[in-house]
C-alpha cells in the first residue's frame, strides 16, 4: 500500500462560537454535537446568571453565586470570563488541553468579549460568529423565551446591536435562518479548516525521483509501442 503523503496534525482545534441572544448558537450546537460527539465536546461555561427554565447544571452551565464566582477568578479557575449583561460568564479551564491533545475539536459558546480574550491567548483558534436573519426576527426571538422582562429585553437587544457591530474580529460569519442550512454551512467551515497548510506535520517524499522517472519512461514504452500515440491528438 503507497504510503500517504501528508501526515496532519493529530490534535483537536478549538472552535470558538459567539452570537447575539437569541440568535440562536445554543440549538446550533446542539446541533453539531448530535451530528458528531465523539470527535467534537463542548466545554460548559460556568454562569452567574439563574437558570432558565429547562436548563440543567453540568449540561447548559455550571451555576454559581456571584461570590463562588469571583473567588474562582481569584483562583485563575477560568480560561477567560467576562461580565454580560449583568451577569458573569467563564470558561474552566479544566479538561480543555486534555481533549485537544486527544485529537477532539472543543467547542466554545462565548460572548464576544470572551472570545476577543481567547484570541489574544489562542490566535489559531477558528471564531465563527452566528448572526440572526434580522432585528426584528432576534426581538421575536427573545420576547418568544418568555423568561425576562421588558427591560431586560430591550438591554439584551442593545447589547445585541452593539455585538453585530465586532462580527470582523471573527474568521466566518453564518446568518442562522433555517437550523440544518446553518450547521451545514457550520461544518464545512470545520472540514475546511482541517485541510489548512498549517494542518500538516510533515510531507513525506518517500519515492527517490530517479525510481519515478523509470517509472513514467516504462510508461511512456508502452504506450508508444501499443500504437496508442498515433489514434490520440495532444493540445
Amino acid at each position: 500500500m503507497d504510503k500517504k503523503m501528508l501526515k496532519q496534525k493529530k490534535t483537536g482545534q478549538i472552535i470558538v462560537i459567539s452570537a447575539p441572544s437569541g440568535a440562536g448558537k445554543g440549538t446550533v450546537i446542539g446541533k453539531l454535537l448530535e451530528r458528531d460527539n465523539k470527535s467534537r465536546w463542548l466545554s460548559i461555561s460556568a454562569t452567574s446568571r439563574k437558570p432558565r427554565e429547562g436548563e440543567e447544571e453540568g449540561v447548559n452551565y455550571y451555576y454559581l453565586t456571584e461570590d463562588d464566582f469571583k473567588e474562582k477568578i481569584d483562583d485563575n479557575f477560568f480560561l477567560e470570563y467576562t461580565n454580560y449583561a449583568g451577569n458573569y460568564y467563564g470558561t474552566p479551564k479544566k479538561y480543555i488541553k486534555e481533549k485537544i491533545d486527544q485529537g477532539i475539536d472543543v467547542l466554545l459558546e462565548i460572548e464576544i468579549e470572551g472570545a476577543t480574550n481567547i484570541k489574544k491567548l489562542i490566535p489559531e483558534a477558528i471564531f465563527i460568529f452566528i448572526m440572526p436573519p434580522s432585528l426584528k426576527t432576534l426581538v421575536k426571538r427573545l420576547k418568544k423565551r418568555g423568561t425576562e422582562s421588558n427591560d431586560k429585553i430591550i438591554k439584551r437587544f442593545h447589547e445585541a446591536y452593539k455585538e453585530i457591530n465586532e462580527v470582523t474580529k471573527y474568521n466566518y460569519v453564518v446568518v442562522n435562518d433555517e437550523i440544518d442550512d446553518t450547521v451545514d454551512k457550520i461544518e464545512a467551515i470545520l472540514k475546511a479548516e482541517k485541510c489548512r497548510v498549517d494542518r500538516i506535520e510533515e510531507v513525506y517524499l518517500d519515492t527517490k525521483e530517479e525510481e519515478i522517472h523509470e517509472l513514467l519512461m516504462e510508461d511512456e514504452e508502452v504506450f508508444v509501442n501499443t500504437g496508442l500515440g498515433d489514434k490520440l491528438q495532444w493540445k
